[in-house]
């Protein structure tokens, strides 16, 4: 419906060059009786007209060339409102779209031939992956996913670092306890790491080597097997998820391949960095930002800056036209440095999407709880998943705005009623499932004869809801909103359900059964492919 309403304005452009300067949106309208979709265009065309809002509104609507098949009348609302009102006919034809795309209903070739790219988890392989982790993980494969349905190519991308202090300090903990399992008296500092996971790597050295290794620097073997054992279990675990890497890009081939020094040089011959105390310093203040930050400390150890700084250059290095980071919260005062540093290197910001999540919380009746028996501070994502299912994980980490704090309710996840979204959802998907069965074993055919019959309102609300989830895929992919795409299913498998209540399929007249049919089959394909955007399943049977 938005698609013809464009259209029709772009025609009316002709006789009205005004309308080519103001930038089109179109709502649904709170009140049923308002219309299907308002536009506020003649509001923001008052200022640049100096005339009343209804006045230009009577001027637009007096220069539609109306198609009487598809919008049965237009009025005016308020002080200019313009709302639409589409004829029950036309609406009822979004049927044969859906049935005719199939699978790839709600997909956009907007921005075909673009190229993306996605950097999301980035977790340091220092111990398993957390809830924390699990909102990251998810939340940007779903990005990746809405922006291949707008037509983008997208390569996702996990940056890791196996270098500096953390590492160190996991090629330490592990060396303890190596000894402590040997034995020897040791002590572990407070920020060393404790958890299980450390304990299970260092009693497979013990097996391995016995003694042998108790002269070894913490740096070599033992670093060494705590990186590949770690990072093992966190692909592992994302592979539960769903979530495949194409790319995974090591810190440490900045340093190998000189680019880390490259950039320092860059710096230092564009004046942007100086010497002070034995560091070097990043003239931030000259570029926007509050103060200039160390970029290499005096111990000749460079801050997260400077390698974050080169590694985005390699992403501008390979031609993309979409470079989106997904961090959590605790890089909200950090991330603004990178992009002055690229900036002030003459690279087009406008390109890049950084995007912050806030924390997560695990709650259940209320209170917050820790699921993990490990001796650490952290649920691990795989107890979440063990816990609840990924089809739930998944759904949850996209149920909410990124940019809320978030309570994982336990309680609620594992509920098999309505009152959990991910069953509503799935339940809505396999009943149609099981009215398609039914249907087949009365001999009942979808037909797409007579469609003209869907005029109840029941009928005619579900056929808006399924005409809205192209616009609603298109809008969550550019403005990064998966829970869009959550509210929008839950409110069309609300809209099937009252229908469904309603409108009988087997027992009515035969062409409307026929149309009724094929309306529920349109359902369940928009069900199924927006649950497929999130990563959910869509069950047949439950």
């Amino acid at each position: 419906m938005k698609a013809y309403l464009l259209s029709l304005f772009n025609s009316t452009s002709e006789k009205l060059n005004y309308l080519n300067e103001i930038n089109l949106t179109f709502e649904i309208p709170k009140n049923l009786e308002h219309g299907d979709l308002s536009s506020n265009v003649a509001m923001l065309l008052t200022k640049s007209l100096r005339k009343n809002p209804r006045q230009i509104a009577e001027e637009i609507i007096s220069n539609f060339e109306l198609d009487k098949d598809v919008i049965s009348k237009v009025e005016i609302a308020g002080p200019g409102f313009i709302n639409f009102f589409f004829s029950k006919n036309y609406v009822a034809t979004i049927v044969k779209n859906i049935l005719s795309n199939e699978k790839d209903f709600g997909k956009s070739k907007k921005y075909f031939g673009k190229r993306a790219n996605v950097e999301f988890v980035s977790a340091n392989p220092t111990g398993p992956l957390t809830v924390g982790h699990g909102r990251n993980s998810v939340i940007g494969d779903t990005f990746a996913n809405l922006l291949e349905a707008i037509g983008y190519e997208v390569d996702r991308e996990y940056y890791f670092n196996n270098a500096g202090r953390q590492m160190r300090v996991l090629g330490d903990s592990v060396k303890l306890r190596y000894l402590n399992l040997l034995g020897k008296d040791v002590v572990f500092p407070e920020d060393y790491y404790q958890g299980e996971y450390i304990r299970d790597i260092a009693q497979s050295l013990v097996n391995d080597f016995g003694e042998k290794l108790i002269d070894e620097n913490p740096e070599g073997i033992f670093k060494e097997k705590a990186e590949k054992e770690i990072f093992y279990e966190i692909e592992k675990t994302l592979k539960r998820l769903g979530i495949f890497h194409k790319i995974f890009y090591n810190e440490h081939t900045l340093y190998e391949s000189g680019k880390i020094d490259s950039l320092l040089n860059t710096f230092k011959e564009k004046n942007l960095s100086y010497e002070k105390d034995n560091a070097v310093w990043l003239k931030l203040s000259e570029m926007g930002n509050d103060q200039d930050k160390v970029i290499v400390k005096n111990t000749g150890e460079p801050t997260y800056r400077l390698p974050d700084i080169a590694y985005h250059i390699t992403k501008y290095e390979r031609n993309y036209d979409l470079i989106v980071d997904l961090f959590g919260s605790d890089h909200a005062a950090t991330y603004p440095d990178v992009l002055a540093g690229l900036k002030a290197l003459d690279k087009d910001i406008s390109k890049m999407k950084v995007l912050i999540h806030q924390f997560v919380t695990i709650t259940q009746h209320g209170e917050v709880v820790k699921m993990s028996t490990r001796k650490a501070n952290y649920i691990t994502l795989d107890e979440l998943i063990d816990e609840v299912g990924v089809d739930v994980v998944r759904y949850f980490f996209n149920m909410r705005a990124i940019n809320t704090h978030m309570n994982f309710d336990i309680e609620l996840a594992k509920k098999q009623s309505d009152e959990n979204p991910v069953f509503y959802l799935q339940y809505a998907h396999a009943r149609i499932c099981s009215i398609l069965r039914m249907t087949e074993a009365e001999g009942i055919k979808l037909s797409i004869e007579n469609l003209n019959l869907l005029i109840s309102d029941e009928e005619q609300k579900l056929l808006k809801k399924l005409s809205f989830f192209e616009e609603e895929i298109l809008q969550s992919a550019e403005n990064f909103e998966p829970n869009k795409v959550c509210s929008y299913l839950e409110e069309l498998a609300a809209a099937f359900h009252k229908f469904y209540t309603f409108c009988r399929i087997i027992g009515v007249e035969k062409n409307l059964s026929e149309a009724r049919l094929a309306l529920a089959c349109a359902t369940k394909i928009v069900l199924l492919n927006g649950l497929k955007i999130l990563g959910v399943s869509a069950p047949e049977k439950m």
